[in-house]
């Protein structure tokens, strides 16, 4: 299924160029289990994304936000750093990872915060004034509601 043609699909649309690209990352296999993440609506146009990173300091995380892409990426400590601790059963998962995040074009990151093992990432989408929908005057002539016009002709009759 990697080499899907999309033209027929595409014929009148604009501005989709990146499909492909986003098809090839969603059908991408790996192992994309660790770490467990939640995506939340949290208001109107306000989300958060929360990662289970027990066991990983702050300084062990870094997030990135490069063109439409969210990167997380934690670093395991060496394990030479843990002294003198032998461990009977460790379920704790305390491995590097990297996590991405494809955003839309009108979604912000607005910030972060670390708090009972959970990674907390805070998003708010922002529409741009030009991107808002608008009304296109036909001829130069402004739109008007139903109503005006129905008085419009009740003037002219």
């Amino acid at each position: 299924m990697r080499t899907v043609d999309f033209a027929p699909l595409l014929r009148s649309s604009i501005g989709f160029e990146n499909l492909n690209r986003l098809v090839d990352f969603a059908t991408r296999g790996g192992d994309d289990a660790y770490p467990p993440y939640n995506i939340e609506k949290v208001g109107e146009g306000a989300y958060r994304i929360s990662m289970a990173v027990a066991g990983f300091g702050q300084d062990e995380l870094d997030l990135t936000v490069q063109e439409n892409m969210l990167i997380v990426v934690g670093r395991a400590g060496d394990p030479a750093d843990q002294g003198d601790r032998q461990f009977i059963h460790r379920g704790i998962a305390k491995r590097a990872f990297e996590r991405r995040f494809q955003l839309a074009d009108t979604i912000k990151v607005t910030g972060a915060g670390y708090e009972n093992g959970l990674l907390n990432i805070s998003l708010v989408r922002e529409v741009p004034e030009h991107k808002k929908p608008r009304r296109i005057a036909i001829d130069g002539i402004a739109p008007t509601t139903v109503e005006a016009r129905v008085e419009e002709q009740r003037e002219a009759a």
